[in-house]
């Protein structure tokens, strides 16, 4: 008879006074200031992520955020959500030029914004249908659901697919 062994818990994860996030390990050593880094940050926001020390050293891995208990998952999806910043097109208000590069006006969930598109190719089409828009500037924008987007947005982007 074989029997397996229970897998290790999740070590504990906590924020210090100045709202740093704290990883006490199975040795009850305390690494102050502990970063998680997202593996996949695009095709797999919440499968692999690696809590990184001050020192640059891995000090814990997540195989999937969503199967953590409920307090280190928030705690490292509010950390997350602080460091990513990856705006959602909401609509695509003016397009320069259809040639590129050209300057796009859009509307995003985290407001209105400008970029310059240098190529078509810097539009990625990923695998579950989204969007990938990089900007001249490296800035990632993401629409979501091109079908979502407004007549006049679909228009827009549909001269540049």
């Amino acid at each position: 008879m074989t029997t397996t062994a229970p897998a290790p818990a999740f070590p504990k994860l906590t924020r210090n006074r100045f709202g740093r996030l704290v990883l006490t390990d199975a040795h009850g050593v305390h690494h102050e200031g502990v970063v998680p880094v997202r593996a996949h940050p695009i095709s797999a926001p919440d499968e692999g992520i690696s809590l990184v020390g001050t020192d640059g050293h891995e000090l814990a891995w997540v195989d999937d955020l969503t199967q953590l208990p409920e307090i280190p998952r928030q705690l490292l999806t509010e950390e997350l959500a602080s460091r990513d910043f990856l705006p959602h097109i909401q609509r695509i208000k003016t397009v320069s030029t259809f040639s590129t590069p050209s300057r796009w006006d859009v509307v995003t969930d985290r407001g209105d914004a400008s970029f310059i598109l240098k190529t078509e190719e810097d539009i990625r089409r990923l695998a579950d249908g989204r969007l990938l828009i990089a900007s001249s500037h490296g800035l990632q924008f993401v629409v979501a659901d091109k079908l979502a987007l407004d007549k006049g947005s679909r228009k827009l982007l549909d001269r540049f697919l």
